[in-house]
């Protein structure tokens, strides 16, 4: 299993912003778990772990952003 990645991720305030980005990221190829920090109206974590193969961090952010939230970059 692949290092976990994490994502500082904006615009999340609920469990129904929880479940929409598990599901997105979820169905990334490569994924095998995604654990997030919900920091209502803050910024919130999304911690992604993959399986055999490496994790593509541009389809990540692609998904979470298709979820309807943004990855906050420094």
């Amino acid at each position: 299993m692949s290092q976990p990645e994490s994502y500082p991720v904006t615009g999340m305030t609920c469990q129904h912003c929880v479940q929409a980005v598990k599901e997105e990221v979820g169905a990334v190829d490569g994924v095998a778990h995604v654990d997030v920090d919900l920091v209502p109206d803050g910024v919130s974590t999304i911690r992604v772990s993959g399986g055999d193969q490496p994790l593509n961090p541009s389809a990540i952010e692609a998904a979470i952003e298709e979820a309807g939230y943004d990855v906050a970059h420094a």
